[in-house]
């Protein structure tokens, strides 16, 4: 195991590349863990993003045959466009708590379409099939539907919904390294089987309507609709997020803990077991059963957990902020970037001022910089808990040779959001008279024409009241605290570099 030295080595000289020795060792590590390396892992990646590509298509055409089969053709076009109204708000808010640290769009992909296609088929097989063989052998239909809905289905469905966790986990490591990870990846894939299961109920419903003449509040689908997706949209993202802070936890401990890496992700899927096995049995808890659970266990269950994601991002905000200045002080960061960097909205408009004055390409890369110094810090971070793996040090050149490859055009968009963003700091006025100051007249040091005695940038304006305290806006720099020729740079609004 690599633990970061105090103070990561120095930046080559402008435009270096890291040592032979590192580069080499990286390279050698990207062809066996990245698909873009070389020779045999290049070709088996390939084909193993093939065969993934291929089984969730086929599982996607034998599902929508399924449920066409039994909704029918308007039953399958009516249920997909209610099932689809909270699929857009579930997925934002998964994708605004990935902001801190974005994972790729792959990952996001994949958990989305595995949970809409491979997992809701294995869910339908098996729960069809566990049911009739339950009715069959204790003669009981009524009874073999409890027992499947309360017992069968929430085992089956959270295992399957698992299981993309899992892949994640296991073979995109790189990208899954705390709860937060977990937590989206789990979410995106339980939206997407609560859409194609909802599509499935609600086609069905929409059938029985027909049948029945019922329209209206009044009809099975308006029923189904207020349950499903108006009161709870969020159940299969709440059961099987449980399932992703397991694995979250997992991830965050290291890889030498393997105990806790097997332990904490069964335990997460127990508990999202047992919560989807309670919100399934609540029908048969009486005529306020339903209403009960809802109000005492799922409500305030799902507050919990939004607390905690969060937490969580604020807490990943508060490590880079905490972690990157290490990088600064040995050069590889310019001294404003990890305040900008720990801020959201510094971030967003670092990206908007390269895009305004760059366009959208150096917006991109303005935005990789700051995927890349989360990474960063989140790799710190763990090294410092001694819970970093064992190709630190190569993974952390690789992250610092990407953001010095990217500095020209980062730091000008970084800088600028720092400045915008800064809080404002008291700066108190010298003792002793300064020209244009406390009514001594104005002169050319008053307007920024000439030598000024140190409040901000040596040669530029001096804000504030001519009679009291002057207030500044900056970001580190003695000369936005204090008297002085102007010590370094202010990163405030009204500063002029």
């Amino acid at each position: 195991m690599a633990i970061s030295p105090p103070f990561p080595p120095r930046p080559p000289h402008p435009g270096g590349a890291p040592e032979d020795g590192v580069l080499r060792r990286a390279h050698r590590w990207q062809r066996w863990v990245s698909p873009r390396g070389g020779g045999g892992p290049r070709t088996w990646g390939k084909l193993r993003y093939a065969a993934l590509i291929t089984l969730l298509a086929l599982s996607g055409l034998v599902i929508l045959a399924l449920v066409r089969e039994q909704t029918g053709t308007e039953g399958f076009l009516v249920g997909l466009g209610l099932a689809v109204l909270p699929v857009p708000l579930l997925v934002a808010a998964f994708r605004w708590l990935d902001r801190v640290e974005p994972g790729p769009w792959q990952n996001l992909l994949f958990a989305f379409a595995w949970g809409a296609c491979a997992a809701a088929l294995i869910a339908i097989i098996a729960n069809s099939f566990a049911t009739r063989w339950i009715a069959t052998a204790t003669a009981d239909p009524s009874g073999a539907d409890t027992l499947g809905a309360t017992v069968i289905a929430p085992i089956v469905e959270e295992s399957a919904k698992a299981a993309a966790v899992l892949l994640v986990f296991l073979f995109r490591r790189r990208h899954f390294t705390g709860i937060v990870d977990g937590v989206v990846i789990a979410g995106l894939t339980a939206t997407g089987f609560a859409f194609t299961e909802n599509i499935l109920y609600l086609g069905t419903a929409f059938g029985t309507d027909r049948l029945t003449g019922d329209t209206g509040v009044a009809s099975v689908t308006a029923a189904t609709f207020f349950v499903r997706v108006v009161m709870s949209p969020f159940a299969h993202p709440l059961f099987t997020v449980l399932t992703g802070i397991g694995f979250g936890f997992a991830a965050f401990s290291g890889d030498r803990r393997q105990l806790r890496r097997v332990l904490l992700p069964l335990g997460g899927l127990l508990l999202a077991m047992g919560m989807h096995a309670l919100w399934n049995g609540s029908s048969s808890f009486g005529e306020f059963g339903f209403f009960a659970v809802y109000v005492a266990f799922m409500v305030p269950a799902f507050g919990l957990l939004t607390w905690l994601a969060v937490w969580t991002r604020q807490r990943e905000l508060r490590a880079v902020r905490e972690e990157l200045p290490a990088y600064a002080a040995a050069g590889w960061l310019a001294p404003a970037e990890p305040f900008a960097l720990g801020s959201m909205r510094a971030r967003r408009l670092a990206r908007e001022y390269a895009g305004l004055h760059l366009g959208k390409p150096a917006a991109r890369e303005v935005a990789r910089y700051e995927a890349y110094a989360t990474a960063l810090a989140f790799l710190r971070y763990r090294s410092r808990r001694g819970q970093a793996d064992a190709d630190f040090l190569v993974r952390e050149r690789e992250l610092l040779d990407e953001l010095w490859r990217r500095k020209d055009l980062a730091r000008p968009a970084l800088d600028h959001a720092a400045r915008v963003t800064a809080p404002p700091v008291r700066v108190t006025a010298p003792p002793w008279p300064v020209y244009g100051v406390y009514g001594y007249g104005q002169g050319p040091a008053a307007h920024g024409q000439g030598h000024s005695a140190g409040f901000g940038h040596p040669a530029g304006p001096m804000y504030g009241s001519p009679a009291g305290p002057m207030y500044g806006y900056g970001y580190g720099g003695p000369a936005a605290h204090g008297p002085g020729p102007g010590h370094g740079p202010a990163y405030g609004p009204r500063s002029h570099r």
